[in-house]
């Protein structure tokens, strides 16, 4: 890391510093490995989005971060969390495992209060980042016209394209759960969840009811497409969205929701901006229809993880390069629920907004 350019990383909408960390790979809370930190001192920083009260012993703040993970900042043998106490002349209280609750950290100087709360939201941060995604940004697109047109698509590249390696039916979406991802959330408990929602909601009141103007966005799902350099080797293939009248407004819409969820630390940021495409054909459907195709740092590059296996899409991109899978009107934004399913198939909602 170069000591001018800093990573920057954001905690609950601030902005810090990622000063450097020395890490020793954690694999589970009764594993003998730590995670040993190496913190460096950090800096004072302002802290005008939280509170630090004086008390009679000194100054008080608390946080709340998710207890799964509690164990990150504990440590094996609680060695993270005595050093943080050590080096910045703190007291650390942290709820029993499996109780949710805040964290109070107490000291007689301020800015050894404040630095300490700073290198525990950097612990949570980075390991926040390993941890699977629980829920998604999405736009459903699993009205009857578009699943019609989907289950077509489907008949017609098994019977066109079946001879074809790794084309069968196991790699196919399920046509309940076609869907646009906005971006990925990890929520690891109900308040996370209820932030999410509350934020979601102040999405609609600043923006979305402002583009939408109350009615309902009419799309076209049109043509396929793949990210990879090979047709000859797809892991992935996309159905194209787009609005009718081929204005911007829905990709706007998806950008902003993007950035005001990755401002507050609700997401990671994967692109500059939301690719708009609904994935039709998946490799990982093959071991597990309940596969999704969005990336997530926690898994990749993992020991023993088998690799995916891809399929020769030469002859369907030839022959299906401009399918029309049916329009449909866009309604909704919805958090949605990982490995889920509401009483339509589609994934449950946490929380929605409607258009209209």
């Amino acid at each position: 890391m170069e000591v001018l350019r800093p990573t920057l990383i954001a905690i609950e909408g601030r902005i810090y510093r990622k000063n450097p960390i020395r890490e020793q790979a954690y694999q589970d809370e009764d594993d003998d490995e730590d995670f040993s930190a190496d913190l460096a001192e950090c800096a004072d920083e302002p802290c005008d989005d939280f509170t630090v009260r004086q008390t009679e012993k000194g100054y008080q703040c608390t946080l709340e971060i998710p207890s799964k993970l509690f164990k990150f900042i504990i440590g094996k043998k609680s060695e993270t969390k005595r050093k943080i106490e050590s080096e910045t002349r703190t007291s650390i209280s942290i709820p029993k495992p499996g109780l949710e609750g805040e964290i109070v950290i107490t000291g007689q100087q301020r800015n050894g209060v404040i630095s300490a709360r700073t290198r525990i939201e950097v612990i949570a941060d980075t390991f926040r980042k390993r941890e699977p995604f629980t829920h998604f940004l999405s736009f459903a697109l699993n009205q009857p016209a578009v699943q019609q047109g989907f289950q077509q698509f489907k008949e017609e590249v098994l019977e066109k394209c079946s001879k074809d390696r790794g084309v069968d039916a196991s790699i196919f979406q399920n046509s309940a759960k076609l869907h646009l991802t906005i971006g990925t959330l990890v929520l690891l408990n109900e308040q996370e969840v209820q932030r999410a929602c509350e934020l979601l909601q102040r999405c609609k009141e600043d923006f979305t009811d402002k583009y939408v103007g109350g009615n309902s966005l009419k799309l076209e799902v049109a043509g396929i497409e793949y990210m990879n350099d090979d047709p000859a080797m797809v892991d992935v293939l996309y159905a194209k969205v787009r609005l009718k009248d081929g204005a911007e407004k829905l990709q706007l819409i998806a950008d902003l929701l993007m950035e005001r969820f990755v401002s507050s630390g609700l997401m990671l940021r994967e692109w500059d901006r939301v690719k708009l495409h609904a994935t039709i054909m998946n490799t990982l459907f093959r071991r597990d229809p309940n596969g999704e195709e969005m990336r997530n740092t926690s898994t990749q590059g993992r020991p023993g993880q088998r690799a995916r296996e891809s399929f020769d899409a030469r002859n369907v991109l030839k022959i299906f390069t401009n399918f029309n899978f049916g329009e449909l009107d866009l309604k909704a934004v919805h958090i949605s629920e990982r490995f889920s399913v509401d009483s339509s198939g589609y994934y449950a909602s946490a929380g929605q907004i409607s258009f209209n």
